[in-house]
């Protein structure tokens, strides 16, 4: 039985989220699946292939969060619960940026902090009605980013984690009044 391409790119992706670009071994995905390799190899050339069609996968996942980040009212509940519905896009993200030496995981990264950074900004400047310039915002929007992702794993990301990191992120950009 030949397995749907799609189910290679859900577990793909998801093993792409949680333990990094190294851990998309096809003989380790094949196994996971209950089925042989050659089923890989009937859908993408190569491990090479395979990576960029979950590239054009995150950066379908950011579109699709990005336009729940434009709808939500507020951070609490809605931003929150737009980034709970997107965990293994945001798992993802990481992985890009951890691994961003790769031209293809830093070019993908800048589309998807695009994307979804965008969206964000605006809701966090409305619900804190903040009164920063653009460069304030940016400045502070990165360093938030950065610090996100470097928090971020499997274990912690939930709504209670979400929450608090986004009232210390509320209180330090109060001061910034």
């Amino acid at each position: 039985m030949i397995a749907n391409k799609e189910v290679w790119i859900d577990l793909g992706y998801g093993i792409f989220a949680r333990e990094g670009y190294q851990a998309l071994k096809i003989e380790r995905l094949a196994k996971k699946m209950g089925i042989s390799k050659s089923s890989f190899y009937h859908h993408f050339a190569d491990r090479e292939v395979f990576i960029q069609v979950l590239l054009e996968r995150h950066i379908h996942q950011s579109q699709d969060l990005a336009e729940k980040e434009r709808q939500a009212g507020a951070i609490f509940p809605d931003l929150i619960d737009a980034l709970l519905a997107h965990k293994t896009d945001l798992l993802f993200n990481r992985q890009l940026r951890i691994h961003r030496n790769r031209p293809d995981f830093a070019s993908t990264l800048a589309k998807t902090n695009e994307l979804v950074g965008d969206s964000f900004v605006l809701v966090w400047v409305r619900d804190l009605n903040l009164r920063l310039n653009q460069r304030q915002l940016d400045a502070i929007f990165q360093l938030a980013l950065e610090n996100f992702f470097l928090q971020i794993n499997p274990q912690n990301l939930h709504r209670d984690w979400l929450t608090d990191y986004f009232i210390r992120l509320q209180a330090l950009a109060s001061s910034f009044r």
